[in-house]
């Protein structure tokens, strides 16, 4: 008998369930550069949400903190960077303005619990509604975001800006040829802060952007009273929060599925980012949702695939500022400018407008786009361009089916019957023009309406159907509906009769 396997030990067990990657240096070294790049990029932009909202930078700077480093443990979505965003900003400034800023903070926590509920109902089933038109152009709005973003930072500055964006984005062009072992974001910023310094030149930098925070955030309950006045107050601005946070997170996560190839969590993505948002609340932070910028560079421009790249990247940016924050505050902004435009052009999607493709995509689908992307870039806020887009979408796909009902009549050579067949998807759309397409007066006496290669859908469909037998039987004529596969005849004898007002 040959001896039974020795059972492994719990080192071997404990290796099983830790992931191929962790003993993969090449990955790490991919992730803690990322992480790097990420922290660096994020400085500048949580302090000028922070401007946005009214408060002080280092509320900016603790929301995107504590968001990137909640998230990469409870988020959905690995390798997606969540911080302070400027569609949260706009939505909470106003509150902010009005009430101070423990009201602001008290809306980020109930805002967060609203995404928790709504993660746990199962909002990000929604996403599936979402069509790729809407895609493509929340997409391109969002490159044309991030480039006009960098427009600010071009104007009224020092000459000196311009030759240093262009050595900037010319180093992330020539340098990956070299080497891909060190991310060209991060040798760009290197190679411009270190030109800068040396050589003296004065142009704007981070610093410039407002003070770094020289110490870590402290856990805190917001200096509000607590009350149902407090609660009236909040909740309208603390829901709006939730849904935009949420679908700039869900359509930020599944930009990243189609650019990596896998799937992710998008319930636990929800809840996650209300866990996120409670946290960030209880630390005094702004709240924030996924960054769509400082994801592309995560995962497109630095090739970051893990949770790793997300965690340091909020623990770099705290050591940044607290540690380093007179170095990091010498950092030229033409540097960071370089970097994000850069990532404008990665995200934008160049094969949607291409003449090739314009000249085979249906009109219908490209006024999606175009409506989409208009949307975002008039409002400066994705969540409504989503919206309009998918609404605008779903008028174009009714309008569209509306006219795949057709009908064919056949009359029996005796003359004493007719067939209807009815072809196609009968809702409320379609349904409109069916009583029309009927030869009340002029039938014979028998009416077969034979629906076999038709589904009815709605309410509408069944209620038109009530009427033409209404009609037909002023006329004195009877009629005979057949065909109906399983799911129609369930809603027919559900809803036959009862909808009429007479």
């Amino acid at each position: 008998m040959s001896s039974a396997a020795p059972a492994p030990s719990p080192a071997a067990r404990l290796r099983g369930l830790k992931p191929d990657w962790i003993s993969d240096p090449k990955v790490w070294r991919t992730e803690v550069l990322a992480g790097l790049v990420v922290a660096l990029a994020l400085i500048p932009e949580a302090i000028s949400f922070s401007i946005i909202a009214g408060v002080d930078p280092a509320i900016g700077l603790f929301a995107s903190f504590t968001m990137a480093v909640v998230i990469s443990i409870v988020g959905g979505r690995r390798a997606m960077i969540s911080a302070a965003t400027g569609a949260i900003a706009l939505v909470v400034a106003p509150l902010n303005r009005e009430h101070g800023l423990g009201h602001l903070i008290a809306a980020v926590i109930l805002a967060g619990a609203f995404q928790v509920v709504l993660g746990a109902l199962g909002v990000a089933k929604l996403m599936r509604f979402i069509p790729r038109s809407v895609m493509v152009g929340f997409v391109n709005s969002l490159a044309i975001l991030i480039f006009m973003a960098q427009v600010p930072e071009m104007r009224n500055v020092p000459w000196p800006v311009y030759p240093l964006i262009v050595g900037g984005l010319a180093l992330m062009v020539f340098f990956p040829r070299i080497t891909t072992v060190v991310p060209a974001p991060l040798v760009s910023i290197v190679v411009l802060t270190v030109i800068t310094v040396a050589a003296g030149i004065a142009v704007p930098t981070v610093g410039d952007k407002g003070e770094l925070p020289s110490s870590l955030p402290v856990p805190g309950l917001p200096d509000v009273p607590f009350t149902p006045e407090t609660l009236t107050t909040i909740a309208p601005y603390a829901f709006a929060m939730a849904l935009v946070g949420l679908m700039e997170s869900l359509m930020t996560a599944k930009l990243v599925d189609d650019i990596t190839d896998t799937r992710s969590d998008k319930t636990r993505e929800s809840i996650g980012q209300g866990i996120a948002n409670i946290v960030t609340g209880f630390f005094g932070g702004m709240g924030g949702c996924a960054m769509i910028g400082q994801t592309m560079i995560n995962v497109k421009v630095s090739g970051a695939r893990t949770r790793l790249s997300t965690f340091l990247a909020g623990a770099f940016l705290m050591v940044l500022c607290i540690v380093f924050g007179p170095v990091v505050s010498d950092i030229p902004m033409a540097a960071l400018v370089a970097v994000m435009v850069m990532v404008s052009f990665a995200t934008f999607d160049w094969h949607s407008v291409a003449p090739k493709t314009l000249r085979r995509m249906p009109a219908g689908e490209i006024a999606v786009m175009l409506v989409t992307v208009a949307c975002v870039v008039a409002t400066h806020n994705l969540a409504i361009g989503v919206v309009v887009g998918s609404v605008t979408a779903m008028v174009v796909f009714a309008k569209r089916v509306a006219h795949l009902a057709e009908v064919t009549a056949v009359t029996d050579p005796d003359g004493t019957t007719v067939v209807y067949r009815v072809t196609g998807e009968l809702f409320f759309a379609s349904s409109n023009d069916l009583v029309g397409r009927f030869a009340y007066a002029t039938d014979p006496q028998k009416v077969v309406i034979d629906l076999s290669s038709a589904h009815i859908w709605d309410a509408s469909s069944v209620a038109a159907l009530d009427a033409i037998e209404t009609k037909y039987a002023r006329h004195g004529k009877t009629v005979e509906i057949t065909g109906l596969n399983a799911p129609s005849a369930r809603l027919h004898d559900k809803l036959t009769g009862e909808l009429s007002a007479h």
